[in-house]
């Protein structure tokens, strides 16, 4: 008897593990494929020639952001189920005092069933780190976040 437990209890176990270590990994939002109704506005001021605002539709890609299918690619790339791709920088972040720019972006609209409705500007390292994390559905800047001392 004490044999026979043994035995059936070396499956369950091995099922239990996989099972624990398979939602250890990253995966992504359910539905991430094939979404429909992911739709965003993106608003740019400080950016010369690439002020305005864009609009982006993605599942299918479509709208007149500049490169709509790279943005939605690299948008699905950074969602990941219990990560928000367009979360803030935590106020307590410690941020190196770089100044990258005048450009600010504003991103309204829906994103994976979720509501979005953030601000990207280039005031410090880590937002503009945050802004590069963007790219391409931000576009690329005049470069004075690039680290040089100005």
């Amino acid at each position: 008897m004490l044999r026979r437990t043994a035995v059936l209890a070396l499956p369950v176990l091995a099922l239990l593990t996989s099972a624990a270590s398979a939602s250890a990994v990253a995966h992504p939002a359910p539905g991430a494929a094939g979404r429909a109704g992911d739709h965003l506005t993106v608003t740019l001021t400080g950016t010369g020639p690439s002020d305005g605002a864009y609009e982006l539709f993605c599942h299918p890609a479509a709208g007149t952001h500049p490169e709509p299918q790279e943005a939605c690619d690299s948008l699905d790339g950074a969602t990941v189920w219990g990560k928000d791709p367009f979360a803030p920088v935590p106020p307590d972040a410690l941020c190196t005092d770089v100044y990258g720019g005048p450009e600010t972006a504003r991103v309204t609209g829906v994103w994976a069933g979720r509501p979005v409705d953030t601000d990207y500007r280039r005031t410090n390292g880590c937002e503009i780190a945050r802004w590069d994390a963007m790219r391409p559905l931000l576009p690329p800047t005049s470069g004075m976040g690039d680290g040089a001392v100005r």
